[in-house]
């Protein structure tokens, strides 16, 4: 028996799974997931967003269009450089620590995350604040 598809609107053979639905699925990094899923990243996020006063450290700023200053709403931890190009630097020198090192990580809200990961807030800018955040001075 044929079925219509929702995802291409031709009809299949039951069971079918169509190709069509397969494409807006992206191929996971397994090592990604059991990093972020694993207890030393769990208790560095929560180190690092304590090292950051629970705050996301670009809306504190009042850079790239921050609509409340003090955020502390949807706060994630960013890897300035990101955890997939760490994991290619790895198989080479064979360490995680840059996942791991303050000196890579910064909080910051959902919004400005999502700003960092497609490039509009640039990896120098990032990596200037989080030097700030590891001296404990602010230089705006």
């Amino acid at each position: 028996m044929e079925k219509s598809c929702k995802y291409c609107w031709k009809s299949h053979k039951e069971g079918f799974v169509c190709n069509k639905k397969l494409g807006g699925k992206k191929k996971q990094n397994t090592e990604a997931i059991k990093f972020r899923n694993s207890l030393k990243w769990q208790k560095k996020r929560e180190e690092i967003k304590e090292r950051d006063n629970y705050l996301c450290q670009i809306c504190i700023r009042n850079l790239y269009n921050t609509y409340r200053q003090y955020n502390y709403e949807n706060l994630q931890v960013h890897h300035n450089v990101p955890i997939n190009e760490v994991n290619k630097v790895n198989v080479i020198n064979g360490n995680d620590k840059l996942n791991l090192d303050s000196s890579n990580l910064l909080t910051i809200c959902s919004y400005h995350h999502k700003l960092c990961e497609s490039g509009e807030i640039s990896f120098n800018e990032v990596n200037r604040i989080i030097q700030e955040q590891n001296s404990g001075t602010k230089l705006n």
